[in-house]
């Protein structure tokens, strides 16, 4: 299936900055994208305008998401342009399906089994080690494995140069490690961080295989280039070997992933590393009023956005009592939006971290009011879910006797889900396997359960029509009409443990982050009795309510 839109109808949509990038077909180029200036539109109808004037083929378009979710969308998008042929990745998804499509070719064996959870490995090495495995320790170390194999630090000089007031001491977190790796190792299994190596390393020892890949893929684009580690930077680089084939995309003021390895000098450096490279802005912002876009501007002057909708609503700062009487305000305001006809979908209520939405969603839940709890990982650990990824896996031990689409519906059928139902949690929960299904366009086994699992690392969950609650890492890329942004106090946000001047500016990164979300209604809001957070007293207002 080709576009029937012409070249010239692919640009009539965008404006002038969006089509001058969407016209750069060859050689590196990179685009800097402002919060809600049209980036995955951009992105979409400049590989389908390569791709309708003849620039590209389309299956050897190679373009590669941050998230899941990214993927999805841009997947989506470029269906709907005609470009359905083109692979959409994320580099975890990309690195695995390589690796498990070569492996086999190396060893004549089955390449690793992937394990998507470290917590049970992290509290099994701590056990043998004789140290109480706290869900807070177990979550420290895994942070601090991940940050050390994305960046591809030498772990003996990482575990040397561990900041002060770690988890563990210095020589403890280097057997910790050691134990961990030998232990993945011995069983042989692999995590995520592992299928990025093991494709690096097996590619750049392969030239055969790396000859197939680059035969295959030759014109990328990166999405979210400002949050690409050192690791996947490698990847990338390998695929590419002295090919300038690339288009980057990203923005340095929303970096907000250095803790785990992120480097946005990658995309701030580019021309550094391509003498030739073009450079566009994308500075329009096209999603939120005025005022919240003159906030945003404030809290991140440099390459400021231009507000384009002419809608008029100004950010509102409050305080609270504390953090019960900030909860009963928030969900009364939201009640009152819904009464007067705002979608629950429309609504959001974003915190630095997940602790401080516990009594948002304790006061929803006593008003009744429907909600969704994102990237907390409990979507993922419905019985349903669990039971429905278990079956499915199940398949790989025989040949399926009928298309996977039957297979999946017999599995989900057996645990509840009927097409004419009422559509529950439970019903939506079992449903969205077929979603998963039909959004990869006819994938094998193999194809499907790599997407599951990719889905569950990056916290991909299904969306409902649902009051959001989330932090402000797991709404990147997402808009709401009405945002409250709650616990914006000292310590808080930023985060207390946020000290060097690096760290304060990620904090302030998050806060235009967490901004930029918001369409119309946005409300910032602390407590009185923890001291205002800097951001406030630089970017808004605090005045007591009553």
């Amino acid at each position: 299936m080709t576009s029937d839109l012409t070249p010239s109808q692919l640009l009539a949509g965008l404006d002038d900055d969006q089509a001058a990038a969407a016209q750069a077909l060859q050689g590196p180029v990179a685009i800097i994208a402002g919060a809600g200036s049209g980036k995955t539109r951009t992105v979409s109808h400049r590989i389908a305008y390569g791709i309708q004037t003849g620039s590209y083929a389309a299956n050897r378009v190679f373009a590669l998401t941050y998230t899941n979710r990214a993927a999805a969308e841009l997947r989506t998008r470029l269906r709907s342009l005609g470009a359905q042929d083109v692979a959409v990745r994320t580099f975890h998804s990309a690195a695995l399906t390589q690796l498990q499509f070569f492996w086999p070719q190396l060893t004549d064996s089955f390449a690793p089994k992937l394990v998507t959870h470290k917590g049970p490995l992290i509290q099994e090495v701590l056990e043998q080690m004789g140290i109480r495995a706290t869900a807070e320790l177990k979550s420290s170390l895994q942070a601090e494995v991940e940050y050390v194999r994305y960046s591809m630090k030498d772990p003996e000089k990482y575990q040397a140069s561990r900041p002060e007031g770690s988890s563990l001491g210095a020589e403890r977190f280097g057997e910790f490690f050691r134990a961990f790796e030998l232990l993945k190792q011995k069983r042989r299994i692999i995590d995520w961080e592992d299928a990025l190596l093991l494709c690096v390393g097996m590619l750049r020892d392969q030239p055969r295989m790396l000859a197939h890949v680059q035969q295959q893929y030759r014109f990328f684009t990166v999405d979210e280039y400002q949050d690409i580690s050192p690791l996947q930077q490698a990847l990338l680089e390998t695929w590419l070997g002295d090919r300038q084939e690339l288009c980057v995309v990203g923005d340095p003021r929303q970096t907000i992933y250095t803790f785990a390895g992120a480097r946005s000098d990658f995309l701030t450096g580019f021309q550094d590393r391509y003498e030739k490279a073009q450079v566009f802005e994308l500075n329009r912002n096209y999603r939120s009023s005025q005022e919240v876009v003159a906030l945003a501007n404030r809290v991140s002057p440099d390459a400021p956005l231009e507000a384009i909708r002419q809608v008029s609503e100004k950010p509102v700062f409050k305080t609270f009592k504390n953090a019960g009487d900030e909860a009963l305000n928030v969900v009364r305001q939201i009640n009152e939006f819904l009464e007067n006809g705002v979608g629950r979908g429309e609504i959001a209520v974003l915190a630095r971290t997940n602790a401080q939405l516990v009594k948002i969603e304790q006061e929803l839940k006593n008003s009744s009011v429907d909600y969704q709890v994102r990237g907390s990982g409990r979507f993922f650990k419905r019985p349903e879910v669990v039971q429905g990824a278990g079956a499915i896996r199940a398949l790989q031990t025989s040949e399926p006797k009928e298309p996977l689409f039957m297979e999946v519906s017999k599995i989900i059928s057996a645990l509840g889900w009927k097409s004419r139902a009422n559509k529950d949690e439970k019903w939506l929960a079992l449903n969205w396997f077929l979603e998963v299904l039909e959004e990869l366009d006819e994938p094998n086994l193999d194809e499907y359960l790599r997407e599951l699992d990719e889905r569950e690392r990056s916290g991909h969950e299904p969306m409902r029509d649902a009051v959001m609650l989330a932090t402000i890492h797991g709404t990147k890329g997402l808009e709401f009409a009405k945002v409250f942004l709650i616990g914006v106090n000292q310590n808080y946000f930023p985060i207390g443990y946020a000290k060097t001047e690096a760290e304060i500016a990620e904090e302030q990164r998050l806060f235009y982050v967490a901004i930029t979300r918001a369409k119309d209604f946005l409300q910032v809001s602390s407590r009185l009795d923890k001291h205002p957070s800097d951001f406030i007293k630089r970017f808004g207002s605090h005045t007591p309510t009553s």
